[in-house]
């Protein structure tokens, strides 16, 4: 009976819900793809409330009300127990943009399923997002244990083109290692992750006796010589990284990485010619393609040795698909060499595009270190003639450069003249507020950030300048934090927003709410004024050790740190 009852729902779940998308404004577009179309099916017994919860969810999601429709699917998943429904109510609120929905959603998932592999991968993939490394490498290793693949390897590298902090993370897998069996599936993985860790480090020593040893058991592994060629090079021993990329093109023959490994390792060496011997295997193998050029000239070029760059993509320039960067790569190199009319020539034919104000503004640059500054301001005027579409942005790059000389009058002409000209351009109005407020007018800036978020309510970096000027330097705490709360919600994976929400959190006395939105600031975007507002949180919590700790490396880390130090000026037991 119960079956028969469950099959009458769900007949009558689908009329309603055929009859409602029949019924709505934007019918014609049906055909659109379904999101929801892979997400599991409902496969519960349904009684009158249930029935109407899942309805509502259902046509919510049809309709792109996502949040809605979590919230439907997870208070079903509660009623019923329900892996399925925590599953699809993750599914759409993946497609909800709102984050903490999401984790939420994914966190109870993995709550009801804890043996489940794609919670947790999941898990771990939400905690790294948000700076948390343990948690990340935790669920990570728990996949691990349980047979999977966890990625340890990637995992270190992500680690460390991220600053993460790398010690806590070495001694979490060395225990791991200690506790696994060497046998057991993916070891390997765990000690190249170590190994890559530790270093990073400071303990290379370690690092290469784990590897060694690793070799002797299991030398037919590609990854163990891309690890032991990367970390020789990162210590300044291209010999070793020469034997290690060797090595590794005897277990992988033809594979690129090591061809490329090998062409660094002799570049150290002062091996140029080797080096491009190395490079032509390489675009043997993969023909004229434009991107492996671009990429091995860029090699060449970090070695300080142009000319091969340039032979290598000179041959781009006579296609008619020349990759903007190329213009841009040898631009740079004909500045080196001292021709400066030659690259700005090279400057001047990047197409719009993402490269387009880079290779003007390095042209303006390039002019005015060689004492030009007036052919500068001249090739400015002539871009913005020349690049109708691209003007306003071109004005922009003009005042930029001139207060950086210093001309503050001429920028101000400069500005007001594109303000007449370009009335309706959001950047300009923005410089305009930016640079009031420089010049000690607050009120100025407030002015004219007001007129910006009112023509463009969705304009998020708008909000978040006006919102943390107002916290910083006001007691107007309400009105910044409605105002950063707001730039969250239109982009709540800003780094810059993150900051700011937990600086008028701290500012409102909120401190344990502030710790965590700090945090993921700094994972995203690590800079001293971000460190510097993480470490008087960390010691306002008490946590004195960690702050100190922040203070030292943002110390290290930067080469300028003025909010660092008026910190240190205001605490002084923070200083190393």
């Amino acid at each position: 009976m119960r079956a028969r009852l469950f099959q009458t729902a769900l007949i009558t779940a689908s009329l309603a819900l055929l009859a409602a998308c029949q019924g709505l404004p934007h019918a014609h577009e049906a055909d659109i793809a379904d999101p929801m179309r892979e997400a599991p099916p409902i496969t519960r017994g349904l009684d009158a409330q249930g029935l109407k919860t899942l309805l509502v969810a259902e046509m919510a999601g049809r309709r792109g009300q996502y949040e809605r429709a979590t919230q439907g699917y997870m208070d079903a998943a509660e009623r019923y127990d329900s892996v399925a429904l925590s599953e699809r109510a993750t599914l759409a609120a993946r497609f909800s943009k709102q984050p903490a929905l999401f984790e939420d959603a994914a966190r109870r998932w993995h709550e009801r399923a804890p043996d489940a592999e794609a919670p947790l991968r999941l898990m771990a993939s939400l905690a790294q997002q948000r700076g948390d490394w343990q948690e990340a490498l935790d669920a990570r290793l728990t996949l691990v244990m349980q047979g999977q693949a966890g990625e340890l390897a990637t995992f270190a590298e992500q680690a460390l083109a991220q600053g993460a902090e790398l010690q806590p993370l070495a001694l979490r897998l060395r225990r791991h290692l200690l506790a696994a069996d060497g046998d057991t599936p993916f070891a390997h993985d765990a000690i190249l992750a170590t190994a890559l860790l530790e270093a990073a480090g400071g303990a290379p020593e370690r690092a290469e006796a784990r590897l060694a040893a690793l070799a002797r058991t299991h030398p037919e592994l590609p990854a163990l010589w891309l690890t032991r060629a990367r970390i020789a090079l990162e210590q300044g021993d291209p010999t070793a990284g020469r034997r290690a990329a060797r090595r590794g093109l005897e277990t992988s023959p033809g594979d690129t990485r090591f061809l490329l490994l090998l062409a660094r390792s002799e570049l150290a060496l002062g091996r140029v010619a080797a080096a491009e011997r190395q490079t032509d295997r390489l675009l043997a193998q993969h023909g004229q393609q434009a991107d492996l050029r671009v990429a091995l000239a860029r090699l060449f070029l970090e070695a300080e040795h142009p000319s091969p760059a340039r032979r290598l993509l000179l041959p781009l320039i006579d296609d008619d698909a020349t990759p903007p960067v190329a213009f841009l790569l040898l631009g740079r190199i004909a500045e080196q060499q001292g021709e400066i009319d030659n690259a700005l020539l090279y400057y001047r034919q990047v197409p719009a595009g993402d490269q387009f104000l880079a290779a003007r503004l390095q042209a303006a640059r390039m002019l005015i270190d060689a004492d030009r500054l007036a052919d500068a301001l001249d090739f400015m005027r002539l871009e913005r003639l020349r690049h109708a579409s691209q003007a306003a942005d071109i004005a922009a790059l003009e005042v930029e450069l001139l207060d950086n000389e210093g001309e503050r009058g001429a920028a101000d002409e400069v500005l007001a003249e594109a303000r007449d000209r370009h009335p309706d351009n959001d950047g300009l109005l923005y410089m305009q507020g930016m640079r009031k407020f420089n010049a000690g007018d607050f009120a100025g800036m407030e002015s004219d950030l007001r007129k910006l978020i009112e023509r463009r309510p969705d304009n998020a970096m708008a909000m978040n300048a006006l919102g943390y000027s107002l916290a910083d330097m006001t007691t107007r705490f309400n009105e910044a934090r409605e105002l950063i709360e707001e730039a969250h919600r239109l982009a709540p994976d800003n780094a810059a927003i993150l900051d700011s929400l937990g600086w008028v959190l701290y500012k409102q006395g909120e401190t344990d709410r502030a710790l965590p939105y700090l945090e993921q600031a700094y994972a995203r975007l690590p800079d001293q004024e971000i460190a510097a507002h993480l470490a008087e949180v960390l010691w306002a919590l008490e946590r004195s050790a960690e702050a100190r700790s922040l203070v030292e490396r943002g110390l290290d880390r930067f080469e300028d740190h003025p909010k660092l130090d008026e910190l240190i000026k205001r605490i002084p037991a923070l200083a190393p």
